[in-house]
């Protein structure tokens, strides 16, 4: 699975807000900062996070960015399907390829979906700050 620069800015984002012991906002360039990432980009993403119902935003003087809900609730999967949209199976079309070979790959690729969406949806933001793995089995 590939991860983008951008959804790798927004986990990066809402693990920092998680890890936050107030619940006061935090200002973009202060994330942006700390992450080392471009803080115009990084509005664009906190403000899709936003609209998601991840992060709620404040304006003002003392206002940023906080999250939502507890980190508890808020999954890995939801904050990637924020930013890239839902992870799906779904196959461009190929001319060539024999129906039952192209069911088949339909067939696995499809599997390996919802096992990556099963595991990423377990995966909590309170996972990542806490010191545990947050997986659901061991990756040995």
């Amino acid at each position: 699975m590939k991860v983008s620069r951008t959804v790798a800015y927004a986990l990066h984002a809402v693990l920092q807000l998680a890890r936050e012991e107030a619940h006061s906002p935090v200002p973009c360039s202060r994330l942006a900062a700390a992450g080392e990432m471009p803080e115009r980009f990084l509005l664009q993403i906190l403000r899709s996070l936003v609209t998601h119902g991840i992060l709620v935003s404040a304006r003002g003087v003392e206002g940023g960015y906080r999250l939502e809900r507890d980190p508890g609730d808020i999954s890995v999967l939801e904050v990637i399907e924020a930013i890239d949209g839902p992870l799906n199976s779904l196959l461009p079309a190929v001319k060539g390829l024999p129906r039952e070979c192209r069911g088949k790959l339909e067939c696995v690729i499809s599997s390996v979906t919802d096992f990556t969406r099963r595991e990423l949806q377990a995966v909590k933001l309170a996972h990542l700050v806490s010191g545990g793995s947050g997986l659901t089995h061991d990756p040995k």
